[in-house]
């Protein structure tokens, strides 16, 4: 892998072949974290982020990157329902440039439509309270957005 910072709309491209990948779902009070494991058959909710500053939320980005031996990012695109590119997706793509050059890391895009949705579904189904759902949701949609990727890197 170069040392040059990639950021990729195809999560197929530049994602080394081994290692584990950390996924995000960008919101505009919270950042949700997930992790695969090293072989990449799941992913699991880490954390969830309060936003803040820029340098204080990649800082902990970057952190988790250490810690966890990340190789790649998969960041949720959240594209409107008909597709189409409003300014969500325009926040997240700048958030993915300014991070860059920070974790040297590929950053992949991944459609998140209805990930938060399903998620929730999930949660209500499960019976959990709305407080608690509110907790997890962030972190757990940030899972769902990473295990799509995954599965999709699994069957290239």
């Amino acid at each position: 892998m170069s040392s040059e910072p990639l950021l990729i709309e195809d999560p197929l491209n530049a994602i080394p072949d081994t290692g584990k990948i950390l996924g995000l779902d960008l919101g505009t009070k919270t950042i949700g974290v997930a992790l695969s494991d090293g072989m990449r058959y799941s992913a699991t909710p880490l954390e969830t982020i309060k936003r803040t500053k820029f340098t204080q939320d990649a800082e902990r980005i970057q952190q988790l990157i250490a810690e966890n031996q990340v190789v790649a990012i998969i960041l949720g695109l959240p594209l409107n329902m008909d597709g189409t590119e409003g300014p969500r997706v325009q926040s997240t793509r700048a958030f993915a440039r300014n991070l860059t050059p920070k974790v040297n890391l590929p950053i992949a895009f991944w459609d998140e439509r209805l990930s938060t949705s399903a998620v929730t579904r999930m949660m209500i189904e499960a019976d959990l309270r709305r407080d608690r759902r509110a907790e997890v949701v962030d972190k757990l949609a940030a899972s769902y957005i990473l295990q799509g990727a995954l599965d999709r890197l699994r069957s290239r």
